[in-house]
């Protein structure tokens, strides 16, 4: 797990290669990854937007940019948190990915980046 706090909000990441959805064969590689995002700070905040940098070992970058996650805004409370889980697609078996979300205080509509930690997709035969 990775974990990182930034302006009162925690981020905890646990990727998971996928076999049953890969196919190593054709160069896919399928990777999901479950997020909790917890306020740890004072203030109600709503998760406005993402923006992921996606890196294959081969050297091919992507970056994804977009409304909120898994379709919501959430707006989280002072100690709420909010869990989603999502995937990635690579053409490698090793590979990285790390971002920052965009989020809005809701009592003076501040808008601030939270950085997502940077973490390994690595499919497991890949290290033997």
């Amino acid at each position: 797990m990775q974990t990182l706090i930034t302006n009162g909000i925690k981020i905890s990441v646990v990727p998971r290669y996928e076999p049953q959805h890969s196919n190593p064969l054709d160069g896919k590689y399928l990777y999901s990854y479950h997020i909790v995002i917890e306020n740890l700070s004072e203030h109600t905040v709503q998760l406005l937007r993402r923006h992921w940098v996606i890196n294959d070992s081969n050297g091919t970058k992507r970056e994804v940019q977009g409304d909120g996650v898994i379709g919501k805004q959430p707006i989280l409370h002072p100690g709420q948190q909010h869990e989603y889980s999502s995937w990635s697609p690579l053409m490698t078996g090793l590979g990285k990915m790390g971002g920052h979300y965009i989020m809005r205080r809701l009592e003076d509509d501040g808008i601030f980046h939270v950085k997502i930690p940077a973490f390994d997709l690595i499919a497991p035969f890949v290290l033997n």
